[in-house]
């Protein structure tokens, strides 16, 4: 019994079969017996092993956890530094906006057709649509038809409600 209470601490670092082995193979006990000793100690530290394992997994999920927090924390970081530099970029936009607006409102009516004439036909009908109405009339009157016309649809077109397409 000495032989295999030398064994049994052994088990818990993988080599104590070849242990108990050598103790049965000096004549320790019959073989029967060894064998059922072994079985019942097999059987004991079953839910010993079992639980070791649960503890190795969750010692896993806890490092996999820790993990995903990371770089949950590093995402929302960069969400914030986007959100910050895009209300930078949207204060920017419309300062530009109002001062482009600004600019075409004090003009001429007859040299702001023609620069207008000059510009891609969205971005003058949304200048124009920023104008007031009595300013944006008197420059759509002073342009040629066809491009009045085309910046008069381009307006009606964005003022509608729902996409008739």
């Amino acid at each position: 019994m000495a032989g295999l209470a030398v064994a049994l601490p052994l088990l818990a670092f993988g080599t104590a079969i070849p242990a108990v082995s050598q103790t049965l193979s000096q004549g320790a006990r019959p073989a029967t017996s060894s064998a059922e000793e072994i079985a019942r100690f097999c059987g004991n530290i079953a839910d010993a092993a079992r639980d070791r394992r649960y503890q190795l997994q969750k010692m896993e999920l806890e490092k996999l956890q820790a993990d995903i927090d990371e770089r949950i924390e590093k995402l929302e970081a960069k969400r914030a530094e986007y959100e910050v530099w895009l209300t930078r970029r949207n204060r920017f936009m419309q300062q530009a906006q109002e001062a482009v607006v600004g600019i075409y409102a004090n003009m001429r009516p007859d040299a702001a057709a023609s620069q207008l004439g000059e510009l891609r036909a969205e971005t003058a009908a949304a200048i124009l649509m920023s104008l007031d109405t009595r300013k944006a009339s008197v420059i759509l009157n002073e342009m040629q038809v066809e491009t009045a016309a085309s910046l008069t649809g381009i307006m009606v077109n964005a003022a509608r409600k729902k996409d008739p397409s």
